[in-house]
């Protein structure tokens, strides 16, 4: 595969699905209905730090749910893949990535860090004293990833912030079961604030390939999480990374990914690269559906599924 293979599977990816009317933006977060839904932007990044991209690729967007798939590298790096898997869990819970049914049929114990309540556990168990210090180590982590400090999009964290109500009974939830490890409150609050960071689909580029280049930023060549906990890292984003139909984007891929309801998605190719794709709108499930689609034919077109080699 060369260069010229890789900028023309994204450009033909990208005129193909640049029209596509299906999906409508995230409601339930005011700020993100309000984004124009004809953003289409998509980026690769290698192991080997070359860029390439097409469409609104330096358009900012927040990063939303897909911020657990970093902030899950800083805790891990802390702790330990098993002392996280002992407090959080590794499988998928069958019910939607907000389900308060999935707590309470697990004796409020959260049962992966990638749905709502498991990723607010896994804020809760970053090292500081307290809050602005917790905050300020997932920011440092988070620039190394990108290669750059990251920014708060305040219309966001401001319209998340009026309609956090639901996460803040799942915090509660969790912590009278014996299951969060900080302030309730305060966790919540620096939750909102690293789901409504702004990226570029570049930015997730970026950070998707240091999963692929065994823990090293391939633009800065900075560490950005340890080698023996990237494996672990990648088997929760091919079980739960696309909430509900995490499945069949498996089945069709064959690789790790994680969406955010911002409308991006990013996926990792152990080794050799990370794709990334956003536009607004969204499936049922909560995916870009541009986004995947243009993921997947990707992936096909370059023959990246792992399972079909």
């Amino acid at each position: 595969m060369n260069k010229n293979d890789i900028q023309s599977a994204i450009e033909t990816a990208h005129a193909k699905f640049a029209g596509c009317t299906d999906g409508a933006n995230a409601s339930y977060i005011p700020e993100l209905a309000k984004v124009p839904s004809t953003l289409f932007g998509i980026a690769v990044v290698t192991k080997d730090g070359e860029v390439f991209s097409t469409g609104d690729a330096d358009t900012p967007f927040a990063i939303e749910s897909i911020s657990k798939a970093f902030n899950l590298a800083l805790v891990m790096d802390q702790i330990g893949s098993k002392t996280l898997r002992e407090k959080i869990g590794a499988d998928p819970t069958g019910e939607p990535f907000n389900s308060v049914l999935a707590l309470v049929a697990h004796g409020g114990r959260p049962l992966n860090p990638l749905v709502n309540a498991g990723a607010m556990a896994t804020v809760s168990l970053v090292a500081g004293e307290n809050g602005e210090a917790v905050w300020a180590n997932i920011m440092k982590r988070f620039a190394a990833f990108a290669g750059h400090p990251l920014k708060i999009n305040d219309d966001v964290y401001a319209s998340e912030s009026a309609t956090n109500s639901h996460n803040k009974g799942i915090a509660w939830l969790l912590d009278s079961a014996g299951y969060f490890y900080n302030q309730p409150d305060m966790i919540v609050d620096l939750y909102t604030r690293m789901c409504s960071l702004n990226i570029t689909v570049k930015d997730l580029a970026v950070m998707g390939a240091s999963y692929a280049n065994g823990g090293v930023n391939p633009l800065t060549h900075e560490p950005t999480v340890q080698r023996e906990n990237i494996a672990e890292i990648l088997a929760e984003l091919t079980m739960s990374g696309l909430y509900d139909s995490t499945g069949d984007w498996l089945y069709r891929t064959g690789l790790p990914a994680k969406s955010g309801v911002g409308g991006g998605i990013v996926t990792i190719v152990p080794n050799r690269m990370a794709i990334a794709a956003f536009s607004p709108p969204l499936d049922k499930y909560g995916n870009s559906v541009r986004a995947e689609n243009a993921l997947i034919d990707i992936i096909e077109t370059l023959g990246l599924n792992p399972l079909k080699s």
